[in-house]
């Protein structure tokens, strides 16, 4: 027998060890993240600055990362796309074409100082970001983003008008109560890392009441509110994860991430990963309207 011929069978048989070495790497690859089309590695901006309360979640100790930061870094390791973490504001102003994503763990007015002393976003910078999420960019949000940029007027009552990144990010904090456990349900069985996460689970977290919904919300996971106490959670059911399009953007938001045994959680990580792989444009998934239908009464803030 020829060289060229062992040499071919060589080939032929090192080639088909890799089709069956990436046939094993894509049945254990998780059904809820869906890597992006191209090979070049897809990139998010993690913006974490708090101008209002700092969570420990995105708190940076003795130097090294925040879990937030750590989980978000983890996942990309896993799933191949870049993690820029930054509390610095005036990244805004910069180049955000070379991120995918954008995601937000923040508090407070974010073109504001901090006790921190990081520096804030400028108006212009927020602008720029609301209009490069309506042209395209996706942006994930978790935890206090919706405790950001507050709209004007009572903080118990919905708002005719809102600030703007309540209209981009689709709902407003108001108020939490204690920590403890609720029952979350299941609102969109396609979405991707739903499945995965159940239909209906009880989980502790510090969980937020919010307000002001856009009309539009896809309507992911919803917080039952049933035996929870507090005043604040006497209220019909409402969206406490979901996703819209604002513009030509995908907004993905969920109000999990306050403890860390939520960011650790394997489910709640699979939700996660799922909301950043839609917003990347990974994954297609039909985000039409559906928070009339399965939270009809979200918008009343009490029985």
């Amino acid at each position: 027998m020829s060289n060229k011929s062992n040499s071919n069978k060589s080939m032929n048989r090192r080639d088909m060890l890799m089709a069956t070495g990436a046939a094993v790497a894509a049945s254990a690859f998780p059904m809820h993240w869906v890597a992006g089309a191209d090979k070049k590695k897809q990139k998010i901006l993690y913006f974490s600055r708090s101008a209002g309360y700092e969570h420990d979640a995105v708190k940076r100790k003795n130097g090294q990362p925040s879990i937030s930061e750590r989980i978000l870094n983890e996942l990309g390791q896993k799933h191949g796309f870049e993690v820029v973490s930054t509390k610095d504001g005036r990244v805004f102003d910069g180049d955000l074409d070379q991120y995918n994503a954008i995601a937000f763990y923040t508090s407070g007015v974010l073109t504001e100082p901090n006790k921190q002393q990081t520096p804030p976003m400028t108006v212009e910078g927020k602008k720029k970001l609301l209009d490069a999420i309506a042209a395209g960019k996706g942006f994930v949000g978790f935890h206090s983003a919706t405790d950001s940029f507050h709209s004007k007027g009572p903080s118990g009552e919905n708002q005719t008008e809102v600030d703007p990144y309540i209209a981009m990010i689709g709902g407003e904090f108001i108020v939490h109560g204690e920590q403890q456990n609720t029952m979350i349900r299941a609102a969109s069985p396609k979405f991707p890392g739903v499945k995965e996460f159940g239909d209906n689970v009880s989980l502790k977290e510090e969980w937020y009441t919010l307000k002001n919904f856009a009309k539009d919300l896809h309507v992911i996971l919803i917080e039952d509110n049933e035996g929870m106490k507090g005043d604040c959670y006497q209220r019909p059911p409402f969206p406490m994860t979901w996703a819209r399009m604002h513009g030509k953007g995908r907004v993905f938001y969920t109000s999990f991430g306050h403890r860390d045994d939520i960011w650790t959680n394997p489910k709640v990580q699979g939700i996660m990963a799922g909301g950043l792989a839609w917003a990347m444009r990974n994954i297609n998934v039909d985000v039409a309207p559906n928070i009339d239908k399965v939270t009809p009464k979200a918008s009343q803030l009490k029985y």
